[in-house]
């Protein structure tokens, strides 16, 4: 009789502690995919952003040969204009190929910004130039490339937000603890550090 009980006993210690374990597992695995789920959510927005950087990219050559037909003694201005171009491409291909890592997102934030610089300056110079303001292909490419800018930066304010939540979620305990062992890293924010560089480039004549 009483190693009846102390086998009983034992079941029951047993079961309590599988009861614990299968607790736990499941705690392990609801946090785990909550959390995959607000990366797949940020994710998703970059690459909003990446559609319509690519689209911005693919403007900017074609408005650098109009606008080279009339400003020819500009050529430093123009040049650089392609230079920033071409760096930001690479910055988005790196940086869309792994969504919100820091270094990526550093590197495409300050392309981004000599972009925005190297239009602005390109823009500004143009203003010298009254047939180029005049030209029907120029006028319409600026308003693509206006109306790309702000979706630019609408999606980048989507991608922000998204990645706030998940790093407040990764942030928080008992969050932190799967995050940490489930290899769940910081996300970079889409931030132009340079003030001056905030702005979309003026585009307008």
């Amino acid at each position: 009789m009483l190693l009846f009980a102390e086998l009983s006993t034992g079941l029951i210690v047993l079961g309590a502690i599988a009861g614990v374990a299968v607790l736990v597992v499941l705690w392990f695995i609801g946090i785990y995919n909550s959390l995959v789920g607000l990366r797949n959510r940020y994710k998703n927005a970059f690459a909003q952003i990446d559609v319509q950087l690519k689209r911005r990219n693919d403007l900017i050559p074609n408005l650098v040969e109009v606008a080279k037909g009339y400003m020819k003694h500009e050529r430093e201005t123009l040049e650089a204009v392609i230079a920033a171009r071409n760096k930001a491409v690479t910055a988005g291909q790196a940086a869309s190929s792994s969504p919100g890592d820091p270094a990526a997102m550093q590197n495409l934030a300050q392309a981004e910004a000599q972009v925005s610089g190297a239009l602005s300056r390109m823009f500004a110079l143009a203003e010298a130039y009254p047939d180029l303001k005049a030209n029907t292909n120029m006028l319409q490419l600026q308003e693509e490339l206006t109306s790309t800018e702000n979706k630019v930066a609408f999606s980048r304010q989507g991608y922000n937000d998204a990645v706030m939540t998940y790093n407040t979620a990764r942030e928080t305990f008992p969050n932190v603890v799967v995050a940490g062992f489930a290899g769940f890293t910081e996300a970079r924010l889409f931030e132009i550090e340079n003030v001056a560089e905030r702005e979309a480039p003026k585009v307008s004549f």
